[in-house]
């Protein structure tokens, strides 16, 4: 590569952690005293979790939107534990960006929407203080990856150039998406891939 990176960008779910859908609708399913179906319906199938990570729903309107759908109040420590039970942080993948600590910013960015972003260190605490200040949620820019402007949000903030960074994401639209927005771009599908992505770009 001609020039020398200066930015690597994990994608959270997928990448830094693993995220398991049914465990987080059952666990505020049970903490609400709702049924599983009506939790999954509420998040998934009624557009308010799109709204929330698009930015078009701040933490208190999501929450609100949510509690419409379930005819009931979700509190926010309510919701919060239901995400830290379903994201488990892999270490293996963490000690990768370690390794990277200052070599490069590092940076994290999310499609989840502003009380993902405010909740982070209590729900991945793992990440903590490795992406302090660094950890981004989509819906601060107001649009969800694969949007350019999801990308270019990040970077603004981070303070780094799109063609010095590299983004790593398991979505491969999410992939594609950052490449046409002028990041280099990895999908993630293992460890040793994306060491050897990182040894490609002199990162190793």
């Amino acid at each position: 590569m001609e020039e020398p990176l200066h930015c690597v960008l994990f994608d959270l779910d997928g990448v830094l952690a693993d995220y398991d859908r049914q465990a987080r609708v059952a666990h505020l399913a049970a903490l609400i005293g709702v049924t599983p179906d009506a939790v999954h319906a509420a998040i998934y199938e009624s557009g308010v979790e799109e709204a929330g990570d698009s930015g078009v729903l701040d933490a208190a309107a999501y929450l609100a939107a949510l509690g419409d759908h379930l005819q009931r109040p979700v509190p926010a420590d309510a919701w919060v534990e239901a995400r830290r039970v379903a994201t488990q942080a892999r270490p293996a993948v963490i000690d990768v960006a370690s390794r990277l600590q200052g070599r490069v910013t590092l940076g994290l960015l999310t499609n989840n929407g502003h009380l993902m972003a405010d909740q982070l260190p209590r729900i991945v605490p793992e990440l903590f203080p490795l992406f302090a200040g660094r950890a981004y949620a989509a819906a601060r820019f107001g649009a969800a990856k694969p949007a350019a402007a999801a990308y270019l949000g990040c970077l603004a903030e981070l303070g780094v150039l799109p063609a010095r960074t590299l983004f790593i994401d398991d979505s491969a639209a999410n992939v594609d998406g950052a490449r046409a927005a002028g990041l280099h771009a990895h999908h993630y599908q293992d460890r040793a891939g994306l060491r050897q992505a990182l040894i490609a770009f002199g990162l190793g």
